[in-house]
């Protein structure tokens, strides 16, 4: 927590030499690629999963919508959630089996029980899982088995499409081949191998281009379609669940994370676009270099990107992963924006980051290929860790906002860019985001030095301090002030959603539906009057 925020200082005097050097200057002056953040609004940061309801981990259906409604109440205009891919180690949702592929485990079943694909009382197992957290483990023993039956039933009954949706199945497997095939392919495969990573398999399925030379058995062809109608699924019913909330002047807003799992459906798809060697296996490996608080730096392990075949097709993949997001969310956050600008590479089997160095990123180049290609998109920059001058020209060229967190602010020896006096208007304003503490643990846990000065730089007493952070972002002048739900609800440690250098027991965190109601009976009034006072009502 602390290695970022004094980050910040580093950062503060790198956008210093930055505003002195000629170019930077140039590119400050000149007009952004990007340019769509006009208006000020406010946001709640939430994971899907961790929405309320009965079959074990949140999903699109009814808890969903109470979300929205109580967003709506609260003239709260964005809603933000992690990538929504299926989730691989760690159940993290930043490794992913696939960077285009949605999570079956986030389907909401009270359409499946109406189209008659599913009995009612067959998902008596999923609701004997816990109600305020995620049993991944569990969660998974009892769902796929009642997904394939359901899924056999849709077949029997002849039916092409799930109610309600804007396309049948066919015609979702048709407009989405260019990845949903590779995707079923990948999962088949992983499943007859018993969960192994692809890169030991038979040589002769180590790749979609020698995968496709074989004729696929009738059993194969028939698990990958069962595959794709769990993507069906998903993307139907959170197509639906964005009308709802675009219906009622929601926004969502999704998360892309630069790299990709080695073990994903991307990697074993297309090998030729990332740094590999003849046999698969990754040459250089992302991570970040050491610092005073990382002495052997951090260890990624996801490979790196071959970015010069990347741009010799205009970086087609990339273009594919934007428009994929772009049919469920209304703004992506980039997640490691500063890898677009250069990235710590290591030698893949090095121990630890420590032996790496920085490889230049596609850069400016990138952007205006995705500004000439989808003109429209929104998109936000994550920014935060060691920041450079030529990572704040990229930014300045892009246009895009940046982020700024209060949990990083209050060193009282640091003149942070995250104090909100330094705030600028184009950038996003987060109380603390899903890798930090809860705002109430965050205070509990600090300093006495670090308490004092937030006591004293924002007039409080420290006794309702999530809420104070709330307020201090809807005064902010940065346009989008999000909150994540634990501090809208002032909750403690607790409820944290995930703890960076941990593998395990993290993204679990739910919220009951009691507590959205009482949020919205109780906070909804004052959290309206509050975005209307700081003018950040839709």
């Amino acid at each position: 927590m602390y290695r970022n925020r004094s980050r910040n200082r580093n950062a503060l005097e790198s956008i210093c030499d930055c505003l002195s050097s000629a170019d930077c200057y140039t590119a400050i002056m000149s007009k952004p690629l990007f340019s769509w953040l006009n208006q000020r609004s406010a946001g709640l940061f939430c994971h899907l999963s961790s929405v309320p309801s009965d079959t074990g981990i949140g999903n699109t259906g009814a808890g969903a919508r109470q979300l929205i409604d109580l967003l709506q109440a609260a003239g709260i205009r964005h809603w933000q959630f992690c990538p929504l891919g299926p989730t691989g180690f760690g159940d993290s949702p930043y490794q992913s089996f696939s960077a285009f592929a949605g999570n079956p485990l986030l389907i909401d079943w009270q359409p499946l029980v109406e189209a008659g694909w599913i009995d009612n009382n067959a998902l008596d197992p999923l609701r004997a899982l816990p109600s305020d957290q995620t049993d991944y483990q569990a969660l998974e023993k009892a769902f796929y088995p009642l997904l394939r039956a359901a899924y056999a039933q849709f077949c029997k009954s002849g039916a092409h499409e799930m109610p309600g949706a804007a396309t049948d199945f066919d015609s979702f497997c048709e407009e989405q081949a260019d990845w949903l095939d590779g995707y079923c392919r990948f999962m088949t495969l992983k499943q007859q191998f018993d969960d192994q990573p692809w890169y030991e398999w038979p040589a002769k399925h180590r790749s979609y281009a020698k995968d496709c030379q074989l004729k696929p058995s009738k059993e194969a062809a028939a698990e990958a379609r069962y595959h794709a109608f769990g993507q069906y699924l998903f993307f139907a019913q959170f197509q639906n669940l964005r009308r709802y909330a675009n219906e009622r002047q929601v926004c969502l807003i999704g998360d892309i994370p630069i790299f990709v799992a080695l073990d994903s459906a991307d990697v074993w798809s297309h090998p030729e676009l990332f740094q590999l060697d003849k046999q698969g296996r990754p040459t250089h490996v992302a991570g970040v270099p050491p610092d005073y608080f990382a002495a052997d730096g951090q260890l990624w392990g996801n490979p790196l990107y071959d970015w010069q075949a990347h741009a010799a097709d205009g970086y087609a993949w990339w273009m594919r992963r934007f428009a994929a997001n772009a049919m469920l969310t209304d703004i992506v956050r980039i997640d490691h924006f500063r890898g677009f600008e250069s990235h710590w590479s290591v030698a893949h089997g090095e121990p630890n980051a420590r032996n790496g160095q920085w490889e230049t990123g596609p850069g400016l180049a990138f952007f205006q290929a995705l500004k000439q290609k989808m003109p429209e998109v929104k998109l936000i920059a994550e920014d935060l860790g060691e920041i450079t001058p030529a990572v704040r020209q990229l930014l300045a060229q892009t246009g895009l906002p940046g982020m700024a967190v209060l949990q990083f602010a209050f060193d009282p020896g640091d003149d942070s860019l995250f104090l909100p006096h330094n705030h600028t208007p184009n950038s996003v304003v987060y109380t603390g985001t899903h890798d930090n503490d809860t705002t109430r643990g965050w205070y509990r846990q600090a300093p006495e030095s670090v308490r004092d000065f937030t006591r004293r730089y924002l007039s409080i007493s420290g006794d309702s301090i999530a809420w104070d952070f709330i307020r201090s972002a809807y005064r902010s002048p940065a346009r989008i002030a999000i909150a994540p739900l634990q501090d809208f609800l002032n909750l403690d440690s607790e409820a944290r959603f995930n703890l960076p250098g941990t593998a395990l027991g993290n993204w679990r965190w739910r919220c009951q539906g009691w507590q959205l109601e009482q949020l919205r009976r109780d906070s909804a009034p004052y959290l309206h009057e509050l975005a209307q006072l700081y003018r950040r009502l839709p």
